[in-house]
């Protein structure tokens, strides 16, 4: 099942852009010319979602989740591939072709690969793209520091290799945990990244700071790492992923949330990430461009613990911004808003997630990209 794409003369821009030279670091930069982690909103070849079954956390609102998930399915592939990672193929194949229109269908791919839960984003390769092919990392995934079991999620990438799933070269780095949710990449050589994350216990101890820097620079092949120290969301399981409290966007813009009441308990240490992102330069040595995000209205479990909500965890993919709603149509509205001044050009397209952060985690969570190129079967039609 191939993709199609009217290659128009934007998108032949954009493929070329993808392709030039980009400042690299560390040794590997004279093995592979022009190694570089692209942005979220460059060209795609498609996502990988990874599918709730009645073996992961979400067997109580299996019924519930599954809907937000096959809304997602639609957004993505009505605009992309996307491959579907589920040990219930058949049934989830028959769910979807009850429930998509054709055109839909014909970009998604179903792969029997078992899994312990749904977080793409935090178990899916992280993709570079060489001026030769791609390079796909596979770090190692332990349940966001051994709280969770994860040993299935981490042979996924594996999987998918050996299934010939992706085009690219495997790199094994599973001596090195590391989440996608945990970075954020402007495509130019700079990550962003949370200390609460990386430095939280059963991640990489006992390596230093400037020791996990130094891997994550030749890992990624970047020039800089951003370290934010402060920003929280009550009920996160991540120890403070970046993808819930900032995201970069296009043109030195850096989109993060807000909280302006002062009897929220986030409010004194989001001020303080505030404070921190606008100390922060570019690589030019510009201030960033920031557009805060509303503070999603507080929701909170059967329990009364507050739950995670954040539209920080939106999802570039190519032509739209699939944006995390909470039922609260005045910060919904207002959040699609902000998101629109990031991505001028792009649709910002609404998903309701209230069920996903019943489960500690949100849209962008569910999701991980690959760059243009990587994704097999792909047919480009002039």
């Amino acid at each position: 099942m191939g993709i199609h794409y009217k290659l128009t003369t934007t998108i032949i821009e954009d493929l070329t852009n993808e392709l030039r030279p980009e400042r690299l670091a560390g040794p590997e930069q004279s093995e592979i010319r022009a190694t570089h982690l692209p942005a979220e909103w460059a060209m795609q070849s498609g996502v990988q979602l990874t599918w709730p079954h009645k073996a992961t956390d979400w067997a109580p609102t299996l019924k519930e989740v599954t809907e937000c998930y096959i809304h997602m399915a639609l957004e993505i592939s009505l605009r992309e591939r996307l491959i579907i990672i589920t040990p219930e193929p058949d049934a989830v194949g028959q769910l979807l072709k009850e429930r998509l229109p054709k055109r839909a269908l014909a970009n998604i791919s179903l792969h029997n690969i078992p899994s312990n839960d749904t977080w793409a984003r935090d178990h899916g390769f992280i993709t570079l793209k060489t001026s030769i092919g791609a390079l796909l990392l596979d770090f190692q995934f332990n349940g966001w520091g051994k709280k969770f079991p994860a040993e299935l999620d981490n042979q996924i990438n594996r999987e998918l290799v050996s299934q010939g799933v992706l085009n690219g070269q495997y790199e094994d780095h599973l001596d090195f945990v590391l989440e996608g949710g945990s970075i954020e990449c402007d495509g130019r050589g700079t990550i962003m990244t949370t200390s609460k994350c990386l430095l939280a216990p059963n991640r990489n101890q006992p390596l230093s700071q400037a020791e996990i820097e130094d891997r994550l620079k030749r890992y990624l092949r970047v020039e800089r790492v951003l370290w934010l120290d402060y920003g929280y969301l009550a009920g996160d399981d991540t120890d403070s992923h970046i993808d819930t409290l900032a995201r970069m966007c296009p043109n030195d813009t850096i989109a993060y949330v807000q909280c302006l009441d002062k009897d929220d308990e986030h409010y004194e240490e989001l001020k303080k990430m505030e404070e921190q992102l606008q100390e922060f330069r570019t690589l030019e040595g510009k201030p960033y461009q920031l557009i805060p995000l509303p503070m999603a209205e507080a929701i909170y479990d059967e329990d009364g613990m507050r739950l995670p909500a954040t539209y920080a965890n939106f999802l570039c993919i190519n032509g739209a911004v699939l944006m995390p709603t909470y039922g609260c149509p005045k910060l919904d509205e207002q959040a699609r808003q902000q998101l629109q001044q990031a991505f001028p050009k792009h649709e910002i397209v609404p998903v309701d997630c209230r069920i996903l952060i019943e489960q500690h985690g949100s849209l962008h969570c569910s999701a991980m990209q690959f760059p243009v190129g990587v994704i097999k079967s792909e047919e480009v039609k002039k």
